[in-house]
């Protein structure tokens, strides 16, 4: 029996839900949300005290397309637009999606941009 698109989507928001119970961005050290998306890949930079969004990156801008160079192109970007924010600090938020493939090399060259998580 297999599960229905909208059981999928459910589950997901249920993982996402449960993960933003534990993570909060602070001033001090701001939450690194991931949203995956078929095409392409996003990432934002996120005090949540202040409901402000520090620095955000994503696919869009031509990098490539939803794989895998496109997410660590990502991460590199965003790493960069957040030592320009003087944010060296952050807490992942993995979206409720499995850190694995296009989350893992966004949060691996992200680390190696200077992040620390």
């Amino acid at each position: 029996m297999s599960r229905s698109s909208k059981d999928k989507v459910e589950a997901k928001r249920r993982r996402h839900y449960r993960v933003r119970l534990k993570v909060s961005g602070t001033p001090e050290r701001p939450r690194l949300s991931v949203y995956r998306s078929l095409k392409h890949i996003y990432a934002q930079i996120i005090d949540d005290v202040s409901g402000k969004t520090i620095a955000s990156a994503s696919s869009l801008g031509g990098v490539g397309q939803g794989n895998i160079k496109a997410a660590s192109e990502v991460g590199k970007k965003l790493a960069e637009e957040a030592k320009a924010a003087q944010v060296e600090r952050v807490v992942f938020d993995r979206g409720g999606c499995i850190y694995h493939g296009r989350i893992k090399a966004l949060a691996e060259s992200a680390r190696e941009g200077g992040l620390q998580f």
